[in-house]
């Protein structure tokens, strides 16, 4: 058992970054809003039965109802909601996954204002080479039309940025005894307080196309409840700051995901910013005590 929950940080990575996997394969049957929208409409009742299942309470003091549907609202609402407009409104997924990248280093910099974390200069030096490896993995498939990139997209793009790592930040500020998995269940009409709303505005036109079934249920199952909860258990049991860096790999994990998936090419300067990427992790992670 201890073996796993050491894997539990490369388990996370490695579902995490299927998401811009499943988005990619969903996107062209549906708007971006009612993709979420439903999603989340599925999400919750799966959730619910897992809560009976495993024999949880549904209760929650009032204190800690509001924070997990506050935190739901920016960890999936806010976050999902800003990206998937993005990208469908014009925004490259590559500057997409840019903008995210900042969202360790601004989460290490709300971890140590509001969280009064112990921030130390080795860990910040990891968070912007992290950033820098990222620019490199990401740099080959920017292309040359980021002058034609919609310039209301941006503001969508770092929306959802901000509001990833402020969720990130308020999670680990959760309300002492919040069982880990009945929290979660709450989140998600948080982010249907988002999504849903913002449907309203669409079509809801879905074409039921294989890929679109396989890339609805993938995100429910894998990311929605599986890297969720994986996610919401690491900040449990460490620091917001540290945690943040494990999203320095996702778009590491996905370009590798891609070039085996999607044909896409894996050039040196690539590789050279995953080696950034993991160097400036490991240096970036707390020395175990002695």
């Amino acid at each position: 058992m201890s073996n796993i929950i050491k894997l539990t940080p490369v388990i996370f990575v490695l579902l995490w970054s299927t998401g811009f996997i499943g988005a990619r394969l969903g996107a062209p049957y549906s708007e971006p809003f009612a993709f979420l929208s439903l999603r989340f409409l599925i999400v919750l009742p799966l959730m619910g039965a897992v809560v009976w299942m495993s024999g949880r309470s549904f209760a929650l003091t009032r204190h800690q109802l509001i924070h997990a549907i506050t935190t739901g609202m920016l960890v999936h609402g806010v976050y999902l909601s800003g990206v998937f407009w993005a990208i469908a409104n014009g925004m490259p997924a590559g500057v997409t996954a840019l903008v995210t990248g900042l969202q360790p280093f601004i989460t290490g910099t709300l971890a140590y204002f509001l969280l009064k974390e112990d921030v130390t200069p080795r860990q910040w030096l990891g968070l912007a080479a992290g950033f820098g490896g990222i620019v490199l993995v990401i740099l080959p498939k920017l292309g040359t039309g980021l002058s034609q990139i919609p310039l209301w997209t941006v503001p969508a793009a770092f929306g959802a940025t901000l509001g990833i790592a402020f969720g990130t930040a308020l999670q680990k500020r959760q309300p002492t005894n919040t069982d880990l998995v009945t929290g979660t269940f709450y989140q998600y009409f948080g982010a249907l307080l988002i999504a849903l709303p913002l449907s309203f505005t669409e079509s809801w036109v879905i074409t039921w196309s294989g890929d679109f079934i396989f890339a609805l249920a993938w995100l429910v199952i894998v990311l929605s409840i599986g890297a969720v909860l994986l996610l919401m258990y690491l900040l449990q049991h460490g620091a917001a700051s540290t945690t943040a860096t494990l999203f320095y790999l996702t778009p590491v994990a996905a370009a590798i995901e891609s070039y085996f998936l999607f044909d896409e090419t894996l050039d040196v300067i690539q590789l050279i910013g995953m080696a950034v990427v993991v160097v400036a992790i490991a240096a970036g992670r707390p020395r175990q005590k002695a």
